[in-house]
C-alpha cells in the first residue's frame, strides 16, 4: 500500500516545520517527516565562502530529480538513503538517513508546493501562513542559536534572497494548498485542522 503524503510548505520561520514534526506523532498508523532541506545540491566542490553566497532560496538550489526519485520509491514501497544537509558546512554530510515506508509521508520544505510534479504525488498540500515580520523575528533566533549565523548576515541573507525568492516562489504557492493554516495560532489548533482534513478524506473515499 502506497503511503498518504502529505506536503506542509510556507515562508522561512513560518512554524512549518514545527507543525510537521508534531503532527507526524499524532499518525499513529506510522509516519515519516521528510524535509526539502536535505535535498540542497552537495557543494563540496566549492569554497566555504563561495558556498555561504549562494543563494539557497531559489528553487536550482534544490535536487529536484532526487527527491522525485525518493518519492516515487517510497510510493513504490522502498526505502530511501535521505540526504543529511550540513547547514554550518552549507553541504551535505557523507552518512545519509535510512527512511522506511510508512503508511504517512510528510515532505516539508519552503518551496514543497512550487513544482507542479511533486503536487501532483501529494494527497494533501497544506499551506502555513504567518506574518513576514514574526518568520524574521523566527529565523534570526533559529540561525543565531543552531545554525552558527550572526544577526547582521542573516539580516543580510533575509533582504537579499529571503524575502526576494518568497515573493516570486514561495507565497504564490499558498494557491496550490488543499489546506491553508496559520503559524500564529497554538499549533493544536492546526494539528487538528490537519487531522479534520484527513478525516473528511477517508470518509469521501470510504
Amino acid at each position: 500500500m502506497k503511503p498518504y503524503l502529505i506536503g506542509v510548505a510556507g515562508l522561512s520561520g513560518s512554524g512549518k516545520t514545527a507543525l510537521a514534526r508534531q503532527l507526524a506523532p499524532r499518525l499513529d498508523s506510522g509516519c515519516e517527516v521528510i524535509t526539502l532541506d536535505s535535498y540542497y545540491h552537495a557543494q563540496h566542490h566549492l569554497s566555504i565562502d563561495k558556498r555561504a553566497s549562494l543563494n539557497f532560496d531559489h528553487p536550482d538550489a534544490l535536487d529536484w530529480p532526487l527527491l522525485m526519485r525518493h518519492l516515487e520509491q517510497l510510493h513504490a514501497g522502498q526505502a530511501i538513503e535521505e540526504p543529511h544537509y550540513l547547514f554550518e558546512h552549507h553541504t551535505r554530510a557523507a552518512h545519509t538517513r535510512h527512511v522506511a515506508p510508512q503508511p504517512f509521508l510528510i515532505l516539508e520544505g519552503i518551496l514543497t508546493l512550487h513544482r507542479a510534479e511533486i503536487c501532483a504525488l501529494l494527497d494533501l498540500k497544506v499551506y502555513v501562513t504567518t506574518r513576514p515580520e514574526e518568520c524574521l523575528r523566527r529565523r534570526l533566533e533559529r540561525d543565531i542559536a543552531e545554525r552558527g549565523r550572526t544577526r547582521e548576515s542573516v539580516v543580510e541573507r533575509y533582504q537579499k534572497t529571503v524575502w526576494p525568492m518568497a515573493l516570486k516562489f514561495v507565497l504564490p504557492s499558498r494557491e496550490s494548498a488543499d489546506l491553508v493554516v496559520s503559524g500564529e495560532e497554538p499549533l493544536d489548533e492546526s494539528i487538528a485542522a490537519v487531522l479534520r482534513t484527513l478525516e473528511a478524506a477517508r470518509s469521501a473515499t470510504a
